[in-house]
């Protein structure tokens, strides 16, 4: 019986798809050895040199994947965000709102993290930005980035022709907002981490979002009662 994950019969994998492959096990293998590396020794006390020895790669082979330590621990969150670039940029005008077609974007997106490792990486690194400085600054820096890149692209595709007109731009920072909260909690739980928990707290998250404006003093004050 051939293996599960061999080629159909009659078809060979190119020499290209072998080169994406191999690729792809470094750059995970760089993630791994990082951020197991920053979690037993600290972010800062890690040197690049120990990452590299750990997969047996040169610094030069390093710098094809990440431009620095900080990039290799976030790089499976920011993978989530590339991906909801591409899905913003595939969204048409409709009868919803801009929030709503931010969310189905993300949980698009979200749906697409099926690498094996990924939810373990995203949480790693999510707990890691908590206690680096640097790591938190570089994440909110490419935060920045993709919000802005978000914005441009979804000002095109739904036909969002006034520039000062506030509410995309506050429906866009409403979302990461409430990605980050989901994002906290779930990386904190204990026990295994998987894409379908993170989904489930950034649903209730999203939910939260969409109230924030309409929580009252009496709402708020009476939540923490038992």
């Amino acid at each position: 019986m051939p293996h599960p994950s061999a080629p159909p019969a009659g078809r060979q994998p190119t020499a290209a798809s072998l080169r994406e492959r191999k690729k792809q096990r470094t750059r995970d293998a760089l993630i791994d050895a990082a951020l197991r590396l920053f979690q037993e020794r600290g972010f800062a006390e890690t040197t690049l040199d120990e990452v590299c020895a750990e997969v047996e790669v040169s610094k030069r082979t390093f710098f094809r994947y990440f431009a620095g330590k900080e990039e290799a621990a976030l790089a499976p969150s920011h993978e989530l965000w590339l991906v909801f670039l591409g899905e913003v940029a595939s969204l048409t005008p409709g009868g919803g709102t801009v929030f709503a077609a931010l969310r189905e974007a993300l949980f698009a997106a979200l749906e697409r993290m099926t690498a094996p490792g990924w939810a373990e990486r995203a949480a790693a690194g999510r707990r890691l930005a908590e206690t680096s400085p640097s790591v938190a600054a570089y994440s909110l820096s490419f935060c920045d980035r993709i919000s802005d890149e978000s914005r441009r692209t979804l000002a095109v595709r739904l036909d969002l022709d006034d520039p000062e007109d506030l509410r995309p731009r506050l429906a866009q920072d409403l979302l990461v907002a409430a990605f980050h909260a989901a994002m906290e909690r779930w990386a904190r739980q204990p026990g295994p981490k998987t894409v379908s928990g993170l989904r489930a707290l950034l649903e209730a998250a999203l939910d939260a979002a969409g109230q924030a404006t309409t929580c009252t003093g009496a709402a708020v004050s009476g939540g923490g009662q038992a």
